[in-house]
């Protein structure tokens, strides 16, 4: 298998184990028509959306990076390579994608325009290097790399350049996701035994534990605003969306399905809204609901995987 396939793999492998559903993920089927009450649910909450939003999609027989409108119109593969690519980052101003991809032998990070275009190589490495996460300064790139043997978290200027190690844990480290002031990077760690949210500063001190519980604890998001971090874990049995301040303090559990799985949420630019994917269609697809969790309504609704949203005020 090879380096993206692999990646991608483990993405589906680790919300199977994070969504407590002992491995796999559900058989892919066709979603059933909206009754006249879930119309009306969906159309309230699309027509307040904006934006654009980027996902993983294996639509095309192979992981490609879309792009929809944050209504879920209009999807456009951007990628259209026979590689595997994958977790796309937006630019802060919209204008660029980092993403990851394999189509030079091994899994790198990239950078293209919006539109697909201009692909530019940024890590060029014998290891893995995936997931990446654009500062909102625009400054810097955080990603994931096993370049020294285990998943830890790097971070690079936008260009590729000033390469460093941050957490250094020999216990893997994952899924960065930046504050919108810059200055600190929430990530998941495997340090205490267990999937855990992480918080640290942005040179990689003060690493803290933010959620302290014996579930699995993933995918990371900040509010545009930096009060809550949400995350899905399945301390209530099935994965659902939860959110918690960076203190420590005032979780609340934002979805509540308990044959489902809620997984990688991704906030709107203005903070009002969520995206995430669930499988509660029988596959994984990507999924919008108010910040407070009511609302929750199927942008995709595709038979195929549709995973890692990222939203952008593009378009």
């Amino acid at each position: 298998m090879n380096g993206t396939l692999l990646a991608a793999a483990m993405v589906l492998a680790l919300l199977a184990v994070a969504c407590g559903d002992g491995g796999g993920q559900p058989p892919a089927t066709t979603s059933s028509p909206l009754d006249e009450a879930q119309r009306a649910t969906a159309t309230a909450v699309t027509s307040e959306l904006s934006g654009a939003i980027a996902f993983t999609s294996l639509r095309d027989d192979n992981s490609e990076v879309y792009v929809m409108d944050a209504n879920g119109s209009h999807p456009a593969n951007l990628t259209k390579n026979p590689a595997a690519d994958g977790g796309p980052a937006w630019s802060p101003d919209g204008s660029h994608l980092a993403f990851d991809s394999d189509r030079d032998g091994n899994t790198d990070i990239y950078v293209m325009k919006a539109d697909g275009s201009d692909i530019t190589r940024l890590t060029v490495d014998p290891a893995e290097d995936l997931s990446p996460a654009w500062s909102p300064d625009a400054q810097r790139i955080a990603f994931v790399s096993r370049r020294d043997g285990n998943s830890e978290i790097y971070v690079m200027n936008a260009d590729g350049s000033g390469l460093t190690r941050l957490a250094g844990d020999p216990a893997d480290d994952s899924e960065p996701a930046w504050s919108p002031d810059s200055q600190r990077i929430a990530f998941v760690s495997q340090r205490d035994g267990n999937s855990e949210i992480y918080v640290m500063n942005a040179d990689g001190s003060g690493q803290t534990n933010l959620t302290n519980n014996e579930a699995s604890d993933n995918g990371p998001a900040w509010s545009p605003d930096g009060s809550v971090i949400a995350f899905h874990s399945n301390r209530e049995g099935k994965a659902d969306i939860f959110a918690i301040s960076p203190d420590s303090s005032g979780l609340t559990r934002l979805s509540e399905d308990p044959e489902h799985n809620d997984a990688l949420p991704a906030w709107s630019p203005d903070g009002r809204h969520i995206t995430f994917v669930s499988d509660r269609d029988g596959n994984f697809e990507i999924y919008v609901m108010n910040a407070d969790g009511s609302g929750q309504t199927n942008l995709t609704r595709n038979p195929t995987t549709d995973r890692d949203p990222a939203w952008s005020t593009a378009r």
